[in-house]
């Protein structure tokens, strides 16, 4: 074991109310709807004053938001930082314009997303023009194998990468046109590889499909995808060929403002 991990298994370098912290918004993570003191108390076990104090604190510095029942929940800043961090603060800033301009293209909404860890999570939106249009709330999960914009990211990962994130990943299905085998779902790799876009054909919601597209940085990694989801008469699967070229046309754009020269 590295010395550096032995430091950080040593008592005497941990600092406790950082440590009740990070357990409180590691579970948090888990609960979209939000705790109340008394249940995270109850759940974690510490005392109920260190927990109010601690989520007070939080709350107080933008990293937890509060409802009228007093539950606390993550806010929208633990996300911004890990976006920002991808790329010296830029990454959204290079994204919106191109976005726009992608929405007053084909009327729809334009979403741009993430993965973190095993889940694909939307970071921004831009909101199509048409009167009923989709919305997705930042921060909102997405399953792996049913999300355009998790395969598009998936489908331009190194193998090894790759490999390591669909271990042990479970293929939940939501309707008939889930995806739920592995085998399957490297064959919609393989073919998202060649397409240079992705699909999701109502396998997660009936009557609303997505085309989605890699961005990626200056060394060719998938850091996010860009797509766009609307009802199935709007996005009608003879449609998706000439989506999926517009919206990879505008995610390569992100792409070469981010560095990426090889497309």
């Amino acid at each position: 074991m590295s010395e550096e991990n032995e430091t950080f298994k040593d008592s005497r370098y941990k600092v406790p109310n950082l440590e009740r912290g990070l357990v409180i918004m590691e579970r948090l993570i888990g609960h979209p709807r939000g705790r109340t003191v008394t249940e995270l108390t109850d759940e974690l076990g510490l005392s109920k004053n260190s927990v109010f104090r601690v989520t007070m604190t939080l709350l107080g510095h933008g990293y937890l938001v509060r409802d009228e029942q007093k539950r606390f929940r993550l806010s929208k800043k633990l996300l911004l930082m890990g976006c920002q961090s991808m790329d010296e603060n830029s990454f959204i800033e290079q994204s919106m314009d191109v976005m726009r301009l992608c929405r007053d293209e084909i009327k729809e909404s334009i979403f741009i997303g993430t993965l973190i860890e095993n889940e694909g999570v939307v970071v921004e939106q831009v909101l199509g023009s048409h009167p009923f249009k989709f919305t997705i709330d930042s921060g909102h999960r997405l399953p792996l194998h049913a999300a355009a914009p998790c395969k598009a990211i998936l489908a331009f990962l190194p193998e090894n990468e790759l490999k390591q994130r669909l271990r042990g990943y479970r293929f939940k299905k939501y309707n008939e046109n889930t995806i739920t085998s592995r085998a399957a779902f490297d064959q919609e790799l393989e073919q998202i590889k060649t397409a240079g876009f992705s699909l999701d054909r109502a396998e997660q919601l009936h009557g609303a499909h997505c085309v989605g597209a890699p961005v990626f940085n200056q060394y060719g990694y998938p850091i996010a995808a860009i797509w766009t989801t609307g009802p199935s008469d709007r996005l009608p699967t003879s449609a998706f060929q000439k989506l999926g070229k517009t919206i990879r046309g505008h995610a390569d754009q992100i792409s070469r403002r981010m560095g990426h020269e090889a497309l």
